[in-house]
């Protein structure tokens, strides 16, 4: 019995730095039960674009995108955007489609079950074909097929790969849309062959940034556009945006409200450590604290980071601070005053840091590329208003 007060506080301390299961769960339910789900069945062949149609809808990498992809039937498999838990954008994609045409039968069968159930979202069926690929009998029986048992299902006919039929002198996108002869000639035909089974039919080039076509994104904003208005209202919507703003606020505050706990803690500890009056004695220690608290962040938003990776992240991060690191350890060659301000900077550094990586972590749980440009310029508003508060702080030690 004498240790049942040790152990209450205890585990009062533990659930300090645990986020609240139960009241994610109950934020997530409440937006689940809102939110506008659009179903997008991505059909054509393999390497027909499919996967850049969904980069470009959702803005996520191409790494995020491969990962996120899970196999649903033999022959599709489905990509839930932003998560699985609050899906904005549900992606079916056909896989095998052409490689052997007797697979074709049984692909139709697979897509007719998924249409078959009432699931009261919005659906739509993006046709992709490569501009320069005419063998697509099997795509068009497919089409076809859906077009016969499901024509109340809006279908976009979506041609990729433009850049396959510039000409030799062109070397980067025309203006949209593009009025090239060669485009213009296969577009139409293939606009021909597939007459009746689609609403609206639109060319898109989306590549990789290392290609070197500016925009990456050839085609997005009519893309877009022409989803919009296939889709119901309501559920259009959903293409631009990731999470309901109130919702997305409410999960943010959860995380970071347990986050900048830690934070804080390894905050005072960096302050202490760098206290120490012994220029640059103390920076490998400070470096192994601040790789120490990414790691664990990156575990609170539920993502398994190694200490490399860690490491990587504060660099990335952090970068651009390398040189005030070393004026802090500079400073301590000054008598008394040179320890009190290398610990102050030390404290805002790693809760700048911290803040950053928060806004890394969340990027990656809501499915998006982190941009490194945010996130420095959340870890440099961090870093000056932690600077203040530490500083008042020490003030009011003294």
């Amino acid at each position: 019995m004498k240790f049942q007060p040790i152990k209450r506080i205890a585990d009062k301390t533990i659930n300090l730095f645990r986020v609240d299961e139960a009241q994610v769960a109950k934020i997530l339910e409440s937006v689940r039960s809102q939110l506008p789900t659009t179903e997008a069945l991505l059909i054509g062949k393999p390497q027909a674009g499919k996967s850049s149609i969904v980069r470009g809808l959702t803005g996520v990498g191409a790494e995020i995108v491969g990962q996120g992809f899970r196999p649903h039937t033999q022959y599709t498999e489905r990509y839930a955007y932003p998560s699985e838990d609050l899906p904005l954008l549900i992606f079916t994609d056909t896989v095998g489609l052409g490689d052997v045409e007797n697979n074709t039968e049984v692909i139709i069968q697979e897509l007719s079950q998924e249409l078959d159930q009432e699931t009261g979202k919005a659906r739509i069926i993006i046709l992709t074909i490569k501009i320069n690929d005419f063998a697509t009998d099997s795509l068009k029986e497919v089409a076809f097929n859906l077009r016969q048992k499901y024509p109340h299902i809006p279908c976009l006919l979506a041609v990729t790969s433009l850049h396959e039929l510039y000409p030799v002198d062109v070397d980067n996108h025309p203006p949209y849309p593009p009025d090239l002869v060669d485009v213009n000639r296969a577009f139409e035909e293939i606009k021909n062959n597939f007459m009746g089974l689609y609403d609206q039919a639109m060319v898109i080039d989306f590549t990789l940034e290392e290609d070197g076509y500016d925009p990456v994104f050839y085609g997005l904003d009519t893309m877009v556009d022409n989803l919009a208005q296939l889709l119901p209202e309501a559920e259009s919507k959903t293409i631009y945006q990731l999470l309901d703003e109130k919702a997305g606020s409410q999960l943010s505050h959860v995380y970071k409200e347990v986050a900048r706990r830690y934070i804080l803690s390894f905050s005072i500890i960096a302050a202490t450590v760098a206290a120490v009056p012994l220029p640059f004695a103390t920076m490998p220690v400070l470096t192994a604290l601040e790789v120490s608290m990414v790691g664990l962040l990156g575990q609170l938003y539920g993502q398994n980071v190694t200490v490399s990776q860690a490491g990587g992240i504060v660099s990335a991060i952090a970068g651009g601070f390398l040189a005030q690191a070393i004026g802090r350890e500079l400073i301590k060659f000054i008598p008394g005053f040179g320890s009190v301000v290398a610990a102050s900077w030390a404290a805002a550094y790693t809760w700048g840091l911290g803040e950053g990586a928060c806004a890394y972590f969340g990027d990656l749980v809501g499915g998006k590329k982190p941009d490194p440009d945010k996130i420095k310029k959340v870890m440099r508003n961090a870093f000056q208003e932690a600077k203040e508060r530490f500083k008042n702080s020490d003030n009011d030690l003294n």
